[in-house]
């Protein structure tokens, strides 16, 4: 017999929450922004408006359906299994977060604050999750499959990402390292730079879409932004330092999907991390070699 369907609930805890958890009461928090000019009755708001979304969310959940919540804290400790349908309640960011633990489960993205959040990835409110959640798993159900970027070591340490994978230096310092592309004769340049941006057609509208803008938006040579489902990344060195031993001829460019990016370390200590997330980092050191491109795994995004 088939497990029934299983809606994991996706979310973080709210900026009032952790005033309170900080503060110890609502009165020591709401003094504590007092003394920085903020009222505290905004953030408790928006922490209201979100408790809300959470429990529109849940009652909509079909009767039938196993559920259960998860805080973004907890997503390096939990199991996802095949027959989960993944609703994340939040931001955008909060979807990259839990990307890189999925296999292949659809995820519906709810907005619990129209107008502050992009809604690039949280593209449903609240009141659309009763009708949405029962077709989810249904034939013909929309989805979209947005390609994801690894970085995968030669000690076997793998890294995934939905926006971006960022290799340098820990606190952004100058990384030195001898950078190569697959698909370019194998051209090799040793370099000196404040790290190597890879990134998606999604991770194009953030951090990587201010590099590029900064590159002249596509003039100069600068390689055009993908779209999210396009098989192609795109590649930037940040702040490349030409020098009698290290060189800036190579970039940026594009991967195409078997295109791989590698990145030889000549530095004491190098890190990659993926969507912003530091604390998540692969540890590099003299020596060690790792190779980016697209993942063999992509985000199903449901709408």
């Amino acid at each position: 017999m088939s497990l029934a369907p299983r809606a994991v609930l996706v979310h973080r805890t709210t900026e009032y929450e952790e005033l309170v958890a900080r503060h110890g009461t609502h009165g020591q928090a709401a003094f504590f922004l007092s003394s920085r000019g903020r009222d505290i009755e905004e953030v408790a708001e928006r922490h209201r408006r979100t408790r809300r979304a959470l429990a529109e969310v849940t009652a909509a959940i079909p009767l039938t359906w196993r559920q259960t919540k998860l805080e973004r804290t907890d997503l390096d400790r939990f199991l996802f299994a095949p027959e989960d349908v993944v609703v994340v309640v939040g931001q955008d960011g909060l979807v990259a977060n839990v990307a890189k633990y999925l296999a292949g489960q659809p995820v519906v993205g709810i907005d619990t604050d129209p107008g502050r959040n992009p809604g690039v990835l949280v593209r449903h409110r609240p009141g659309d999750a009763r009708m949405l959640l029962p077709s989810v798993l249904a034939a013909g159900t929309g989805t979209a499959e947005l390609t994801m970027v690894e970085a995968v070591a030669d000690d076997t340490q793998r890294l995934l990402a939905l926006n971006e994978i960022y290799l340098g230096a820990a606190g952004h310092q100058t990384a030195r390292y001898r950078l190569g592309l697959d698909d370019d004769g194998g051209a090799v340049e040793a370099q000196a730079s404040s790290g190597v941006l890879v990134g998606t057609g999604t991770g194009a509208t953030g951090w990587i879409r201010s590099v590029w803008q900064e590159r002249g938006g596509g003039g100069d040579g600068a390689p055009r932004l993908p779209g999210p489902t396009e098989d192609r990344l795109v590649w930037f060195v940040r702040e490349a330092w030409p020098s009698p031993a290290t060189g800036t001829s190579l970039v940026a460019g594009e991967l195409a999907a078997g295109g791989r990016l590698t990145l030889t370390v000549e530095s004491e200590r190098l890190i990659a991390f993926g969507d912003g997330i530091e604390s998540d980092a692969v540890e590099l050191t003299w020596g060690q070699r790792v190779r980016v491109g697209r993942a063999g795994t992509a985000l199903r995004l449901v709408g």
